[in-house]
């Protein structure tokens, strides 16, 4: 089956969607650059604002008792948005010192966050200093009293991007996605150990590089309700053009669908039964498409 996307969003003038995630009524996701997020709705095709003053967020997630996270690029940190309004920062440094642009997060059963540090240079204040000396996965775990403590938990990573924690919850899969010629753009699977530190990693997936340059690699992925990864990748400059990628667990390309637009930034399942796929852009168009899969999410 060949996947349509439908139009729900045009550009607007201040682009950038971002993090959509499905609540089990609606799809939420993120403009970024114009520090907001944004409400989907179903049953009306309406798209109003959920949510202002996010300081360019850009991933989201939910954990298990249904609390919305997200990466605030803008304020360098990992927040919580709650119910009443507030934004919550759970999350903004590393062995004393300020995090990066965090950019994806996935959370597991156990209320660990595991989150992307990159730099994302439009995503933060020119005037703010890089204090990391590393682009690396970092976890922000709970703690008793309400608060998170941040290991860093990868030493291998020079732009690590979109990020999942398996269904079994054994395995961490990272995009390592570089833009600059000769470094890797790879999916990665990372074993969680006990202790919640990672294993080596195995290489699942590498992207190459053409006459007209560097292919480029995953952004944000979701999960089928088998533990297939569903990828946005690819764009106008090389390779073979902007997609939805399906892949196996151990990294057989399952799939492709192509997308209407230059840069997929990230998608979701969502609806009724789980089989419409929701997929943001760097341009700021918000698509679905009917598919032959079913997805999966630990929340609802």
């Amino acid at each position: 089956m060949q996947w349509k996307f439908e139009l729900l969003m045009k550009p607007p003038v201040v682009h950038l969607t971002e993090g959509p995630v499905w609540d089990g009524e609606q799809v939420l996701f993120t403009h970024i650059q114009a520090s907001r997020i944004l409400r989907y709705d179903l049953r009306t095709n309406a798209i109003t604002e959920w949510r202002g003053g996010t300081n360019r967020t850009n991933g989201l997630a939910f954990d298990t008792r249904g609390r919305l996270f997200g990466c605030c690029s803008g304020g360098r940190s990992i927040v919580r948005f709650d119910p009443d309004g507030r934004i919550v920062t759970i999350a903004d440094r590393v062995d004393g010192k300020k995090l990066n642009t965090p950019n994806d997060l996935a959370i597991d059963r156990k209320g660990r966050v595991w989150f992307t540090n990159p730099v994302n240079e439009g995503n933060w204040d020119k005037t703010e200093v890089k204090e990391l000396d590393n682009q690396s996965v970092l976890r922000a775990d709970p703690q008793p009293d309400g608060r998170y403590t941040v290991t860093r938990v990868t030493f291998d990573t020079t732009q690590p991007n979109g990020i999942l924690v398996s269904q079994d919850q054994n395995t961490l899969y990272v995009a390592e996605s570089s833009y600059t010629k000769g470094i890797a753009r790879e999916l990665r699977a990372y074993p969680i150990r006990e202790d919640g530190s990672l294993g080596p990693y195995t290489t699942l997936f590498t992207w190459g590089e053409d006459a007209k340059g560097v292919h480029r690699g995953i952004d944000g992925m979701c999960f089928d309700r088998d533990g297939n990864i569903v990828a946005t990748n690819g764009w106008e400059v090389s390779g073979p053009g902007p997609m939805i990628a399906v892949l196996s667990p151990t990294g057989r390309v399952l799939e492709t669908h192509p997308v209407p637009a230059n840069r997929p930034t990230n998608c979701c399942f969502g609806g009724p039964d789980m089989t419409t796929l929701f997929v943001t852009t760097v341009e700021g168009h918000f698509f679905k498409a009917q598919t032959d899969r079913v997805g999966w999410c630990m929340y609802p």
